[in-house]
């Protein structure tokens, strides 16, 4: 479980960074210690609060066909922000692209990781 949490905060760390770099709202204000915390509390809650809310939404997520289930996403992302005061994650577009991003540079990093993971 702690070398699971340790690849998900890498590949988050690494999300969070990419966002921020592509999204001028993102910002961590240029400190790595904030980017680094943030990734941490983005990893703790998608870990442990994005399940439940994720198993409480089935009926929505199914109904809206996964929608809502890119919500709860980005409801992750927003209470990150929320908890590490320096990082703002911006605008709603800001965060409905930064939600894709992350997404996208997780699988890439989920990805580079597996021979790792299986070794």
């Amino acid at each position: 479980m702690i070398r699971d949490l340790l690849f998900r905060f890498v590949g988050n760390l690494a999300a969070l960074w990419v966002a921020s770099a592509i999204f001028s709202e993102m910002t961590y204000g240029d400190a790595f210690g904030v980017l680094v915390l943030a990734a941490v509390v983005f990893t703790i809650v998608n870990f442990f609060i994005k399940p439940i809310l994720a198993i409480v939404s089935i009926p929505f997520i199914i109904v809206t066909f996964g929608i809502a289930y890119f919500v709860i996403n980005m409801l992750m992302l927003v209470l990150t922000g929320a908890i590490v005061d320096e990082f703002d994650v911006g605008s709603f577009w800001t965060v409905v692209g930064a939600t894709i991003v992350v997404w996208f540079v997780n699988v890439v990093v989920s990805m580079l990781l597996r021979d790792v993971r299986d070794g």
